[in-house]
């Protein structure tokens, strides 16, 4: 048998192959959301993983107040309520991101500030972290 035909059918074995919590209806878990905040030139800084259904949990320290904030942003992270304070004029830019599901949406958000003041002012609890 040819090497690629082998491959083939090796790949469509596998394509047959459904998972026994698929089959059985039980909906998978929710495998929730990668935090994490980088510095400048991409250094990654921190990061932590959340997750919000059935409740809070995950090692996000106020996992509670942070799943609070992006339900009632509708899981939209240029919505979050924030918590505004003053920040000074300070430049060293910080990049949040948010990788994985959510209510069972898939969620890809990232965007940087010119400092972890001014993200933890626009984003509150979720990155706090």
């Amino acid at each position: 048998m040819r090497p690629f035909t082998v491959a083939a059918a090796v790949l469509i074995a596998l394509g047959a192959a459904v998972p026994a919590h698929a089959a059985q209806g039980v909906p998978e878990p929710s495998r929730g959301l990668f935090l994490t905040v980088s510095g400048s030139d991409n250094t990654w800084i921190r990061g932590v993983l959340l997750r919000c259904t059935p409740e809070p949990a995950g090692h996000h320290p106020q996992a509670a107040q942070a799943c609070a904030a992006i339900e009632e942003a509708a899981g939209d992270f240029d919505a979050l309520a924030g918590d505004p304070h003053a920040c000074t004029k300070e430049f060293d830019p910080v990049t949040a991101s948010a990788t994985g599901t959510y209510e069972g949406r898939v969620i890809g958000w990232q965007k940087t500030y010119p400092n972890a003041c001014a993200m933890d002012a626009a984003t509150g609890y979720v990155f706090r972290f």
